[in-house]
């Protein structure tokens, strides 16, 4: 005998959770399946536990260079590995914490903790037991990618997920892979006393940045005593006596070999969704993997929808939660919300920050497009050398026709912040003499916004 519902929703992330309030709050019966630990991706392995760390590490890494602030902390800053884990698994338990007491407040709405597995197009089978609802809603995530490197199975290596459970600092930490999970952990371990080698295939880091964005971020981590070794063609994994791992490199210098205590695999995720039966459904993926949505989120099936990282529409917390407002409002609000009308953003949790939004400076320059530019290096911007951090820089680009932003790269100091000034400005449709007639806060980095949008040149 089945149980019916009036809504299936299977995953407790950032899109699960809010669509199950709001649909338990409109009077449905609801049904919210975990097979693991509430809150997803975010509260658990991604942004949560990672940007603790990255706190820590940054509080790590200024009282190393007391001295330029002018004092000393009578002997070299001994890091407590454990102490810091500690404060990581309580941040993330607090995380917990408040999202299942959010759960157990919704009154129509029950947690079912098991394993999903389509049956039909409007049943679904956790364990012995069958749920039936109307509609259904798939926020099943993802994971962290294991490339088919040679010697892969034959070593102990980390993921994103169980490099957040080691009990003992790494020794030294080879990171495969030079993109955004690579690039934050390498920092965060080698702040924490690491030594860290980041190893990525390709020529240079971060390859969906422009090029002088990715060489910035390298200066500044090889500023930290990170090594790296690009153009790694052929990437191989072999155990040691000792334990570690011995990552073979055929890059074109250097040695061939990197030794190491651990190695770190952080060349990318994959979708949760090969074993929900969504073929005994009828739900379409792509050949990745990726549930396939429409611009409202529905998927190939009349009333299943698919949200979050598992429809491939976006890979972060704040995509995921736009999803789950595009669904309740279309359907609980009579509105007619899209995909397509959200921008693309998001940041690099590197010391400092890299806040992007919209096209890169190669994707203006591909699209033949007339463009103006403004940069501005962070060395020259007052409240960076206040608080002594100069790296980076501010990159503006501008439709010339329109007058509308196109994009913007800001790596440096309140970069994931200051990025928002841009981003708002897109969303209101407004031309760049908005922002060039502002008057910012000083001493703030926004303020150097207007400066640099008045003295914007062509892009040559």
């Amino acid at each position: 005998m089945a149980r019916h519902f009036d809504a299936i929703i299977i995953g407790a992330g950032q899109a699960g959770i809010p669509l199950a309030g709001r649909l338990s709050a409109a009077g449905q019966k609801v049904a919210l399946i975990e097979r693991h630990l509430v809150g997803g991706t975010c509260v658990n392995t991604g942004c949560t536990p990672t940007k603790t760390l990255v706190a820590s590490a940054e509080a790590i890494h200024t009282a190393r260079r007391g001295a330029d602030y002018g004092f000393t902390v009578g002997g070299p800053v001994m890091v407590d590995f454990p102490a810091v884990m500690a404060r990581k698994d309580a941040v993330v338990a607090k995380s917990q914490q408040g999202l299942a007491g959010w759960i157990g407040g919704m009154e129509n709405c029950t947690l079912i903790e098991g394993h999903a597995r389509f049956e039909t197009a409007q049943s679904v089978r956790v364990d012995d037991e069958l749920l039936q609802a109307g509609r259904i809603f798939i926020n099943a995530g993802g994971r962290a990618a294991v490339p088919e490197l040679p010697g892969v199975h034959d070593v102990p290596f980390l993921t994103n997920t169980s490099i957040l459970q080691l009990k003992e600092l790494p020794r030294h930490l080879a990171i495969v892979g030079g993109s955004y999970i690579g690039l934050e952990f390498g920092q965060i371990f080698r702040r924490l006393g690491s030594e860290v080698t980041i190893i990525e295939k390709g020529s240079r880091l971060i390859a969906r940045e422009d090029e002088d964005v990715s060489e910035e971020v390298k200066g500044i981590l090889e500023g930290e005593g990170i090594g790296f070794r690009l153009d790694a063609e052929c990437i191989s994994l072999h155990s040691r006596p000792d334990g570690g791992v011995t990552v073979g490199v055929d890059c074109r210098s250097g040695e061939r070999e990197v030794h190491a205590s651990h190695v770190l695999l952080a060349v990318g995720r994959r979708p949760n969704t090969d074993d929900l039966g969504l073929d005994r459904a009828g739900v379409a993926t792509d050949e990745r993997g990726f549930i396939a949505v429409d611009d409202r989120l529905e998927t190939s099936v009349p009333g299943i929808f698919a949200l979050g990282d598992c429809n491939g529409r976006g890979a972060f917390t704040h995509t995921s939660y736009n999803d789950f407002e595009i669904v309740a409002a279309n359907l609980l609000d009579g509105d007619d919300r899209r995909v397509s009308d959200r921008h693309e953003c998001y940041a690099l949790y590197v010391d400092p920050p890299l806040g992007r939004v919209g096209m890169t400076e190669a994707a203006v320059r591909k699209s033949g497009r007339k463009a103006l530019i403004g940069t501005r290096p962070m060395s020259r911007v007052s409240r960076a050398t206040e608080k002594g951090v100069s790296q980076g820089f501010i990159k503006i680009l501008v439709d010339a026709e329109t007058g509308r932003f196109l994009g913007a790269s800001i790596l440096g100091v309140g970069g994931d912040e200051v990025v928002h000034s841009i981003l708002n400005l897109i969303y209101a449709d407004a031309p760049y003499t908005v922002m060039a007639r502002s008057v910012p806060i000083h001493p703030n980095v926004s303020e150097l916004l207007p400066t640099i949008v008045q003295g914007l040149t062509p892009l040559e």
